[in-house]
């Protein structure tokens, strides 16, 4: 474990690891957090993981993570690594198993009091409408020449099936699609845990949740993202289902046998890499592409799904729900950064992290360009959370990058011993908030008491200035596996 005195504090909320400490690290370790959250943070191995993640070759500058990291596969949950394109290597535990898990926002032309009165029925007519629960197909059914054209295309595929606007790829990040993504990666095992998954939530920290605009801290910027105070807003919150997880599951088999071809030692073999050069690491980036496009896709298929029934409840006094953004925290994308005054491209490794590029960044949606990317943090069910937009020093300190949520800092059967489901229930009741779940252990396993505080988390990122607080969401629907 590690200990707080082998940490450097460099700024007010950053703190640094040397790169002495361990004869094999290459570059520091770098953590962002507040001193209350560190000592959270010190509790489990994630420091430690993040020591062996500083160890693989070619990374650049520091291994990094966010306020709300905790422990993972091989990578620390909200762990950042940039590899050199040359000699760096691609991880698959630094994506995560469930590859381009992201949240996407809409945003409603209702406030909540014109939504109250017909809350309960919107969350069960979303219960019934967006399937959940541990690998639970839905109403979609793809063939493989289908499947193909979703990994490959992504929400472009999903647009010409008639599930969605053309405006909606303006604001998905990469427009809902990466080019280099190739369907004859996915092995066929993958490929049929996926065939009938798309517009479906899963289960774990999966969600869709209804809630409004609590606080607006920058209204000039709230105003460019369309945001006010009141507003009902819908989250979604889900990844590439199976697909995405046999995908990590073929290619860590695939790199660990590869390993001494490569002459790479690993001091923890859950970081079992490929060079990103090389075959497996080439074939490996292709197929984690496609599950991101899958990923995409599913988001898109859901948002169709939640319109539908949207309409089906308000009619047209509803209006329409509007995507204001969705982003990936669990992938790996070549990307243009100045490391040490030069510019060069790598590939970003981001495991509960989030892009967040700042005002002017050429990636960012031409509507948003001024105020910076949408960055969307998802609290616990039962608190809040947030919209944030990048800053500037999320380029200069951490590869364009910011935190993803709140973080865990309970175990899921911590969680489940301490936790009484009805009791739960009736907590977010007198809260205002009504629950549709599939299952009592997803309840009680994601209740609030397992996460760290988001309030906390995001004015770590805030004050680091690697991303912007813009306004905060408070939950009224919460519909989960």
């Amino acid at each position: 474990m590690v200990r707080r005195e082998q940490l450097h504090q460099c700024g007010p909320v950053v703190w640094e690891i040397p790169p002495t400490v361990r004869p094999d690290m290459r570059v520091p370790a770098r953590i962002y957090a507040s001193a209350e959250l560190l000592e959270q943070i010190l509790r489990d191995r994630s420091l430690e993981q993040l020591i062996n993640v500083a160890t693989l070759p070619g990374i650049q500058q520091a291994a990094i993570v966010m306020p709300d990291v905790h422990e993972g596969y091989g990578f620390p949950i909200g762990g950042i690594a940039a590899m050199d394109l040359q000699e760096g290597v691609i991880s698959p535990g630094g994506i995560g198993y469930d590859i381009n898990c992201g949240v996407r926002l809409l945003v409603s032309e209702l406030s909540v009091t014109e939504v109250q009165a017909r809350l309960e029925q919107l969350a069960k007519s979303l219960y019934q409408a967006v399937p959940s629960g541990v690998g639970r197909g839905g109403r979609f059914k793809l063939n493989v020449r289908e499947l193909d054209k979703v990994l490959e295309y992504g929400v472009q595929w999903a647009l010409a099936e008639g599930y969605g606007e053309e405006e909606d790829l303006n604001v998905i990040e990469s427009r809902g699609r990466i080019p280099e993504a190739d369907a004859g990666a996915v092995s066929r095992e993958a490929k049929e845990r996926g065939r009938d998954q798309l517009g479906t939530m899963g289960a774990g920290n999966h969600f869709v949740e209804v809630g409004y605009v609590d606080k607006l801290f920058d209204e000039s910027i709230g105003r460019v993202l369309g945001l006010k105070q009141k507003q009902v807003v819908v989250l979604i919150h889900t990844g590439s289902r199976g697909l995405g997880h046999q995908v990590a599951t073929d290619y860590i088999r695939i790199m660990l046998a590869a390993l001494s071809r490569y002459n790479i030692r690993l001091p923890d073999r859950e970081l079992a890499c490929a060079p990103l050069l090389s075959p497996e690491g080439q074939r490996y980036f292709r197929a984690m592409c496609a599950a991101a496009n899958f990923a995409w896709t599913n988001r898109q298929l859901i948002t169709w799904e939640v319109r539908q029934t949207w309409q089906e409840v308000f009619g047209e006094s509803g209006g329409r729900l509007r995507i204001l953004y969705d982003v990936a925290h669990n992938i790996a994308k070549i990307e243009q950064h100045t490391i040490e005054g030069r510019t060069q491209r790598v590939l970003v490794h981001r495991k509960g992290a989030t892009r967040a590029f700042p005002p002017g960044h050429p990636e960012t949606p031409p509507m948003y360009r001024e105020v910076g990317q949408p960055v969307l943090i998802p609290g616990s069910m039962g608190t809040a959370s947030y919209v944030l937009v990048g800053a500037p020093g999320s380029m200069e300190q951490t590869f364009g990058s910011t935190c993803h949520g709140a973080g865990r800092q309970m175990s899921r059967h911590a969680a489940k011993r301490a936790v009484d489901a009805e009791r739960l229930r009736s907590e977010l009741r007198q809260r205002g908030i009504v629950v549709q779940a599939g299952s009592v252990r997803g309840l009680v396993e994601e209740a609030p008491i397992a996460y760290k505080d988001v309030d906390a988390v995001v004015h770590v990122v805030h004050t680091a200035g690697i991303a912007r607080i813009v306004a905060r969401l408070r939950p009224i629907a919460v519909i989960k596996g």
